[in-house]
Protein backbone atom coordinates (compact mmCIF):
# COMPACT_ATOMS: atom_id res chain seq x y z
CA UNK A 1 0.00 0.00 0.00
CA UNK A 2 1.30 3.44 -0.98
CA UNK A 3 2.34 5.69 1.89
CA UNK A 4 1.56 8.86 -0.10
CA UNK A 5 -1.52 10.71 1.10
CA UNK A 6 -1.05 13.53 -1.42
CA UNK A 7 0.27 13.53 -4.98
CA UNK A 8 0.48 16.71 -7.03
CA UNK A 9 1.17 16.27 -10.74
CA UNK A 10 2.03 19.14 -13.06
CA UNK A 11 -0.22 21.55 -11.16
CA UNK A 12 -0.86 24.92 -12.82
CA UNK A 13 -2.70 28.03 -11.75
CA UNK A 14 -2.86 31.01 -14.11
CA UNK A 15 -4.58 34.34 -13.52
CA UNK A 16 -5.86 36.51 -16.34
CA UNK A 17 -4.46 40.06 -16.28
CA UNK A 18 -4.71 42.97 -18.75
CA UNK A 19 -1.14 42.19 -19.90
CA UNK A 20 -1.58 38.43 -20.29
CA UNK A 21 -1.74 35.25 -18.22
CA UNK A 22 0.11 35.38 -14.92
CA UNK A 23 1.73 31.98 -14.25
CA UNK A 24 1.43 31.84 -10.45
CA UNK A 25 1.97 28.06 -10.29
CA UNK A 26 3.41 26.39 -13.36
CA UNK A 27 3.97 22.64 -13.52
CA UNK A 28 4.57 21.75 -9.87
CA UNK A 29 4.81 18.05 -8.98
CA UNK A 30 5.55 16.33 -5.66
CA UNK A 31 4.18 13.71 -3.27
CA UNK A 32 3.70 13.71 0.50
CA UNK A 33 3.62 10.64 2.74
CA UNK A 34 1.25 10.16 5.65
CA UNK A 35 2.31 11.81 8.93
CA UNK A 36 5.14 13.66 7.15
CA UNK A 37 5.85 17.32 6.43
CA UNK A 38 6.99 18.95 3.21
CA UNK A 39 8.15 22.54 3.49
CA UNK A 40 7.75 24.95 0.57
CA UNK A 41 10.10 27.95 0.61
CA UNK A 42 10.85 30.85 -1.70
CA UNK A 43 10.62 34.61 -2.04
CA UNK A 44 7.34 36.47 -1.67
CA UNK A 45 5.33 36.15 -4.87
CA UNK A 46 6.81 32.82 -5.93
CA UNK A 47 3.43 31.04 -5.76
CA UNK A 48 3.69 29.23 -2.40
CA UNK A 49 0.33 30.35 -1.02
CA UNK A 50 -1.43 29.89 -4.36
CA UNK A 51 -0.12 26.32 -4.47
CA UNK A 52 -1.52 25.58 -1.01
CA UNK A 53 -4.91 27.13 -1.82
CA UNK A 54 -5.17 25.11 -5.02
CA UNK A 55 -4.44 21.86 -3.19
CA UNK A 56 -7.24 22.41 -0.64
CA UNK A 57 -9.47 23.66 -3.48
CA UNK A 58 -9.92 27.22 -2.25
CA UNK A 59 -8.77 28.02 -5.79
CA UNK A 60 -9.54 25.98 -8.90
CA UNK A 61 -6.37 24.81 -10.68
CA UNK A 62 -5.86 25.78 -14.32
CA UNK A 63 -4.34 22.39 -15.10
CA UNK A 64 -2.66 19.32 -13.64
CA UNK A 65 -3.91 16.76 -11.14
CA UNK A 66 -4.24 16.47 -7.37
CA UNK A 67 -4.58 12.99 -5.88
CA UNK A 68 -5.65 12.72 -2.25
CA UNK A 69 -5.50 9.25 -0.75
CA UNK A 70 -5.31 7.80 -4.27
CA UNK A 71 -8.36 9.64 -5.64
CA UNK A 72 -8.18 12.40 -8.25
CA UNK A 73 -9.86 15.41 -6.65
CA UNK A 74 -8.94 17.98 -9.29
CA UNK A 75 -12.39 18.10 -10.87
CA UNK A 76 -14.39 17.41 -7.71
CA UNK A 77 -17.92 18.81 -7.64
CA UNK A 78 -19.17 21.01 -4.80
CA UNK A 79 -20.43 18.08 -2.75
CA UNK A 80 -17.10 16.27 -3.05
CA UNK A 81 -15.22 19.49 -2.20
CA UNK A 82 -17.31 19.80 0.95
CA UNK A 83 -16.29 16.25 1.92
CA UNK A 84 -12.65 17.01 1.12
CA UNK A 85 -12.59 20.01 3.44
CA UNK A 86 -13.08 17.61 6.33
CA UNK A 87 -9.86 15.77 5.46
CA UNK A 88 -7.92 18.76 4.08
CA UNK A 89 -7.76 21.84 6.29
CA UNK A 90 -5.76 25.08 6.23
CA UNK A 91 -4.09 27.25 8.87
CA UNK A 92 -3.76 30.82 7.61
CA UNK A 93 -0.89 33.26 7.96
CA UNK A 94 -2.60 36.04 9.91
CA UNK A 95 -4.22 34.59 13.04
CA UNK A 96 -6.36 37.72 13.50
CA UNK A 97 -7.81 38.27 10.03
CA UNK A 98 -8.64 34.57 9.68
CA UNK A 99 -10.92 34.66 12.75
CA UNK A 100 -14.43 36.08 12.96
CA UNK A 101 -14.22 39.02 15.41
CA UNK A 102 -17.88 38.51 16.40
CA UNK A 103 -17.34 34.90 17.51
CA UNK A 104 -15.95 33.78 20.85
CA UNK A 105 -13.21 31.17 21.10
CA UNK A 106 -15.72 28.37 21.70
CA UNK A 107 -17.97 29.48 18.82
CA UNK A 108 -15.01 29.62 16.42
CA UNK A 109 -13.78 26.13 17.31
CA UNK A 110 -17.33 24.73 17.25
CA UNK A 111 -18.16 26.18 13.83
CA UNK A 112 -16.61 23.36 11.69
CA UNK A 113 -18.16 20.75 13.99
CA UNK A 114 -21.57 22.27 13.32
CA UNK A 115 -20.91 22.63 9.61
CA UNK A 116 -20.09 18.95 9.22
CA UNK A 117 -22.77 17.93 11.74
CA UNK A 118 -20.28 16.00 13.85
CA UNK A 119 -21.77 16.91 17.24
CA UNK A 120 -25.55 17.31 17.08
CA UNK A 121 -25.77 17.15 20.88
CA UNK A 122 -24.91 20.48 22.57
CA UNK A 123 -23.37 18.80 25.59
CA UNK A 124 -21.06 16.69 23.44
CA UNK A 125 -20.20 19.76 21.35
CA UNK A 126 -19.14 21.66 24.46
CA UNK A 127 -16.99 18.74 25.65
CA UNK A 128 -15.37 18.45 22.21
CA UNK A 129 -14.49 22.16 22.21
CA UNK A 130 -13.03 21.85 25.71
CA UNK A 131 -10.85 18.91 24.60
CA UNK A 132 -9.61 20.82 21.54
CA UNK A 133 -8.71 23.84 23.66
CA UNK A 134 -6.78 21.56 26.01
CA UNK A 135 -5.05 19.91 23.06
CA UNK A 136 -3.67 23.19 21.72
CA UNK A 137 -2.87 24.63 25.14
CA UNK A 138 -5.67 27.20 25.49
CA UNK A 139 -6.82 27.75 29.07
CA UNK A 140 -10.53 27.30 29.75
CA UNK A 141 -10.78 30.89 31.00
CA UNK A 142 -10.60 32.05 27.36
CA UNK A 143 -13.63 30.03 26.26
CA UNK A 144 -15.85 33.13 26.01
CA UNK A 145 -13.11 35.55 24.90
CA UNK A 146 -13.09 37.34 21.55
CA UNK A 147 -10.07 37.46 19.18
CA UNK A 148 -9.23 41.11 19.98
CA UNK A 149 -8.82 40.16 23.65
CA UNK A 150 -6.06 37.63 22.93
CA UNK A 151 -2.43 37.85 21.82
CA UNK A 152 -1.11 36.46 18.52
CA UNK A 153 0.02 33.14 19.94
CA UNK A 154 -3.39 32.36 21.45
CA UNK A 155 -5.14 33.46 18.25
CA UNK A 156 -3.00 31.06 16.24
CA UNK A 157 -3.82 28.28 18.68
CA UNK A 158 -7.50 28.97 17.97
CA UNK A 159 -6.78 28.58 14.26
CA UNK A 160 -5.01 25.28 14.88
CA UNK A 161 -7.86 24.03 17.11
CA UNK A 162 -10.39 24.99 14.44
CA UNK A 163 -8.41 23.08 11.81
CA UNK A 164 -8.10 20.03 14.10
CA UNK A 165 -11.78 20.02 15.04
CA UNK A 166 -12.86 17.84 12.10
CA UNK A 167 -9.89 15.46 12.54
CA UNK A 168 -8.23 16.12 9.17
CA UNK A 169 -5.50 13.93 7.73
CA UNK A 170 -3.76 16.77 5.90
CA UNK A 171 -3.25 20.46 6.76
CA UNK A 172 -1.80 23.29 4.66
CA UNK A 173 0.06 25.63 7.00
CA UNK A 174 0.46 28.98 5.22
CA UNK A 175 3.14 30.94 7.09
CA UNK A 176 1.48 29.98 10.42
CA UNK A 177 4.16 31.55 12.64
CA UNK A 178 5.48 34.48 10.58
CA UNK A 179 3.33 37.03 12.47
CA UNK A 180 4.40 35.77 15.91
CA UNK A 181 7.27 36.55 18.27
CA UNK A 182 10.21 34.14 18.16
CA UNK A 183 9.38 32.54 21.53
CA UNK A 184 5.76 32.03 20.48
CA UNK A 185 6.92 30.63 17.13
CA UNK A 186 8.82 27.88 18.93
CA UNK A 187 5.77 27.00 21.04
CA UNK A 188 3.49 26.74 18.00
CA UNK A 189 5.99 24.70 15.98
CA UNK A 190 6.57 22.26 18.84
CA UNK A 191 2.80 21.98 19.32
CA UNK A 192 2.29 21.15 15.64
CA UNK A 193 5.04 18.53 15.71
CA UNK A 194 3.58 16.95 18.85
CA UNK A 195 0.13 16.83 17.24
CA UNK A 196 1.59 15.23 14.14
CA UNK A 197 3.16 12.50 16.27
CA UNK A 198 -0.08 11.90 18.17
CA UNK A 199 -2.61 12.18 15.33
CA UNK A 200 -0.59 11.22 12.23
CA UNK A 201 -1.37 14.45 10.34
CA UNK A 202 0.52 15.33 7.16
CA UNK A 203 1.56 18.97 6.70
CA UNK A 204 2.34 21.19 3.74
CA UNK A 205 4.29 23.93 5.51
CA UNK A 206 4.65 27.18 3.57
CA UNK A 207 7.22 29.72 4.78
CA UNK A 208 10.01 32.03 3.73
CA UNK A 209 11.95 31.33 6.93
CA UNK A 210 14.55 28.64 6.22
CA UNK A 211 15.38 28.15 9.91
CA UNK A 212 11.73 27.37 10.65
CA UNK A 213 11.32 24.98 7.71
CA UNK A 214 14.49 23.10 8.67
CA UNK A 215 13.08 22.52 12.17
CA UNK A 216 9.73 21.06 11.12
CA UNK A 217 10.11 19.51 7.63
CA UNK A 218 11.02 16.05 6.42
CA UNK A 219 11.39 17.25 2.80
CA UNK A 220 11.79 20.76 1.42
CA UNK A 221 10.78 22.14 -1.97
CA UNK A 222 12.25 25.44 -3.21
CA UNK A 223 9.98 27.51 -5.46
CA UNK A 224 10.98 30.26 -7.85
CA UNK A 225 8.40 32.14 -9.94
CA UNK A 226 5.81 29.38 -9.84
CA UNK A 227 8.11 26.40 -10.33
CA UNK A 228 9.94 23.95 -8.09
CA UNK A 229 13.67 24.32 -8.73
CA UNK A 230 14.89 21.90 -6.04
CA UNK A 231 13.34 19.27 -3.75
CA UNK A 232 15.05 16.89 -1.36
CA UNK A 233 15.16 15.77 2.30
CA UNK A 234 15.61 18.63 4.75
CA UNK A 235 19.10 17.69 5.92
CA UNK A 236 20.31 17.14 2.36
CA UNK A 237 19.17 20.60 1.28
CA UNK A 238 21.21 22.35 3.97
CA UNK A 239 24.27 20.13 3.50
CA UNK A 240 24.29 19.96 -0.28
CA UNK A 241 22.24 22.73 -1.96
CA UNK A 242 22.63 22.35 -5.71
CA UNK A 243 20.47 24.93 -7.46
CA UNK A 244 22.06 28.41 -7.60
CA UNK A 245 18.87 29.96 -6.22
CA UNK A 246 18.85 27.59 -3.23
CA UNK A 247 22.51 28.38 -2.59
CA UNK A 248 21.72 32.11 -2.59
CA UNK A 249 18.83 31.63 -0.16
CA UNK A 250 20.94 29.62 2.28
CA UNK A 251 23.79 32.14 2.11
CA UNK A 252 21.41 34.81 3.47
CA UNK A 253 20.71 32.94 6.74
CA UNK A 254 22.29 34.87 9.64
CA UNK A 255 25.05 33.07 11.58
CA UNK A 256 24.90 33.35 15.37
CA UNK A 257 28.65 32.87 16.01
CA UNK A 258 30.71 36.00 15.41
CA UNK A 259 33.72 33.88 14.40
CA UNK A 260 31.79 31.96 11.74
CA UNK A 261 31.86 33.11 8.13
CA UNK A 262 29.69 32.37 5.13
CA UNK A 263 30.14 33.93 1.72
CA UNK A 264 26.98 35.82 0.83
CA UNK A 265 25.72 35.26 -2.71
CA UNK A 266 24.27 38.51 -4.05
CA UNK A 267 21.60 38.08 -6.73
CA UNK A 268 21.70 40.67 -9.48
CA UNK A 269 19.82 41.13 -12.73
CA UNK A 270 16.15 41.46 -13.59
CA UNK A 271 13.49 39.10 -12.26
CA UNK A 272 11.65 37.34 -15.09
CA UNK A 273 8.05 38.49 -15.44
CA UNK A 274 5.53 35.83 -14.38
CA UNK A 275 3.18 37.08 -17.12
CA UNK A 276 3.57 34.79 -20.16
CA UNK A 277 7.18 33.89 -19.24
CA UNK A 278 9.45 32.60 -22.04
CA UNK A 279 10.54 28.95 -22.04
CA UNK A 280 13.71 28.09 -20.21
CA UNK A 281 15.07 28.65 -16.72
CA UNK A 282 13.31 31.58 -15.06
CA UNK A 283 16.24 32.12 -12.74
CA UNK A 284 18.74 32.49 -15.60
CA UNK A 285 18.70 36.35 -15.72
CA UNK A 286 19.96 36.40 -12.10
CA UNK A 287 22.24 33.33 -12.25
CA UNK A 288 26.05 33.47 -12.36
CA UNK A 289 26.11 30.10 -14.15
CA UNK A 290 23.63 30.94 -16.95
CA UNK A 291 24.46 29.72 -20.46
CA UNK A 292 22.74 29.17 -23.81
CA UNK A 293 21.30 25.84 -22.62
CA UNK A 294 19.26 27.71 -20.02
CA UNK A 295 17.07 29.13 -22.81
CA UNK A 296 15.43 25.70 -23.29
CA UNK A 297 12.95 24.18 -20.79
CA UNK A 298 14.74 22.72 -17.75
CA UNK A 299 12.98 19.73 -16.13
CA UNK A 300 13.22 18.74 -12.47
CA UNK A 301 15.70 15.84 -12.52
CA UNK A 302 16.74 13.38 -9.81
CA UNK A 303 20.50 13.71 -9.31
CA UNK A 304 20.72 11.41 -6.26
CA UNK A 305 18.32 9.41 -4.11
CA UNK A 306 15.38 11.75 -3.42
CA UNK A 307 17.26 14.89 -4.54
CA UNK A 308 15.66 16.68 -7.51
CA UNK A 309 17.10 19.77 -9.21
CA UNK A 310 16.00 21.84 -12.22
CA UNK A 311 19.33 23.15 -13.50
CA UNK A 312 21.25 22.63 -16.77
CA UNK A 313 24.43 21.90 -14.82
CA UNK A 314 22.88 18.57 -13.78
CA UNK A 315 21.39 17.47 -17.11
Amino acid sequence: MSQAILEVRDLMKYFKTPKGMLHAVDGVSFSLDRAKTIGIVGESGCGKSTLGRCIVRLLDPTGGSIFFDGQDVTAADRRRQHELHKDMQMIFQDPYSSLNPRQTVSETIAEPLRRFKLCPDKGELSKRVDRLMETVGLAQRFVNSYPHELDGGRRQRIGIARALAVEPRFIVCDEPVSALDVSIQAQILNLMMDLQGELGIAYLFITHNLSVVKHISDDIGVMYLGQLVEKCPSGELFQNPCHPYTQALLSAIPIAKSSAHRERIILRGEITSPIDPPPGCRFAPRCNHACDRCLAPVPLREISDGHFVACTRFL
